[in-house]
C-alpha cells in the first residue's frame, strides 16, 4: 500500500480526518520549503500539496499567484522541486502531492517526469488544467509508475465527469467547495453537505474539499461532511506577511490549530 493509501487508511481507523496543507516550492527558496515540510507534519499535517510555480496560475487567487511570482523570481524549477522532495524524504514519509499546471510537466516530458517524481518519492499529481477526458498520455506514464493522478470535481460538474474521475482518479478526490480561483472566503457553501452527498453515490474515493477554508472554525465544518480539508491560500498568505522564525512561529501555530480544530470534531 502507497503512503496516500495508508494515510487514509489509518486515518478511517482512527475515525479522524486529514488535513492537507498547501504551500508553493521556492517560496521564498527552497531550502525554506524542504524545512516548512517538516514543519507542517510536525504541526499536525497528514498530507502536504505543494505548488508548482507557473507563469499564469489561472485557477489561482491573488494569494498564490503572487506566491508563483516569488517562487520563480528565486529560480525555482521543477528539477529543484523534485531535488528538494528527494532530501525530505531522507527523513520524512509524509504523503507529497505535486499540484499546479500540465505546461511546465509537458515541457518537462511525461515519461521523464513520472519516472523522476516517483524516484523523488513523489506521491501524486494534481493538475487544475488537465481534464481527465484529455489525460490519456499522462495517466500512462503515471500509472506505470506508481504515481496517484488526483482529479478535480466542482458544484457545477455533470454526471458524465463524475463517471469518469471515478474511473480515472487514484488517491483521493479534491472537491472544489466554490466556483472562482483559490482564496480565503468568509464562509463555506451552504450546499457542500447535499454536493458532496451526491458525488459520494459515485464516487469511492476519500473525498477532500478545498477552495476557500481559511479559519479552523471553517476547517472543522468541512471536516463534519469530508474526508479531508485542504487550506491553502490562509496559509500562503503568512509567507507574505512574514519571514524567518516567525514565519516559521506563525504557520506552525495555525496548522496547530486547524488540526486541533477538525480533530474536535471527528473524534
Amino acid at each position: 500500500m502507497d503512503r496516500l493509501n495508508q494515510c487514509f487508511t489509518t486515518l478511517r481507523e482512527q475515525n479522524s480526518k486529514a488535513l492537507v496543507t498547501f504551500i508553493t516550492a521556492g517560496d521564498p527558496d527552497l531550502t525554506t520549503s524542504a524545512e516548512m515540510i517538516h514543519l507542517l507534519e510536525e504541526a499536525g499535517t497528514d498530507i502536504i500539496e505543494l505548488g508548482m510555480p507557473f507563469s499564469d496560475p489561472m485557477a489561482d487567487g491573488p494569494t498564490i499567484q503572487l506566491s508563483s511570482e516569488r517562487a520563480l523570481a528565486a529560480g525555482t524549477t521543477l528539477e529543484g522541486i523534485l531535488a528538494t522532495i528527494r532530501t525530505v524524504r531522507a527523513t520524512s514519509a509524509i504523503p507529497i502531492i505535486l499540484m499546479g499546471y500540465l505546461n511546465p510537466i509537458h515541457a518537462y516530458g511525461y515519461e521523464r517526469f513520472a519516472l523522476d517524481a516517483a524516484k523523488a518519492g513523489v506521491d501524486g499529481v494534481l493538475l487544475v488544467d488537465m481534464p481527465p477526458e484529455e489525460a490519456d498520455e499522462f495517466l500512462k506514464h503515471a500509472n506505470d509508475h506508481g504515481l496517484n493522478v488526483i482529479f478535480l470535481l466542482t458544484p457545477t460538474s455533470d454526471s458524465n465527469r463524475v463517471a469518469t474521475v471515478a474511473k480515472l482518479g487514484r488517491g483521493f478526490l479534491y472537491y472544489v467547495t466554490v466556483t472562482g480561483v483559490t482564496g480565503t472566503r468568509q464562509e463555506v457553501s451552504t450546499s457542500l453537505a447535499a454536493e458532496l452527498g451526491r458525488i459520494r453515490k459515485k464516487i469511492k474515493l476519500p473525498i477532500v474539499a478545498g477552495f476557500g477554508i481559511s479559519t479552523p472554525q471553517q476547517a472543522a465544518s468541512v471536516a463534519e461532511l469530508a474526508d479531508g480539508v485542504v487550506v491553502g491560500s490562509a496559509i500562503v498568505k503568512l509567507f507574505q506577511q512574514y519571514s524567518g522564525p516567525e514565519l516559521k512561529r506563525e504557520v506552525k501555530g495555525f496548522v496547530s490549530a486547524l488540526k486541533q480544530a477538525i480533530s474536535s470534531k471527528t473524534i
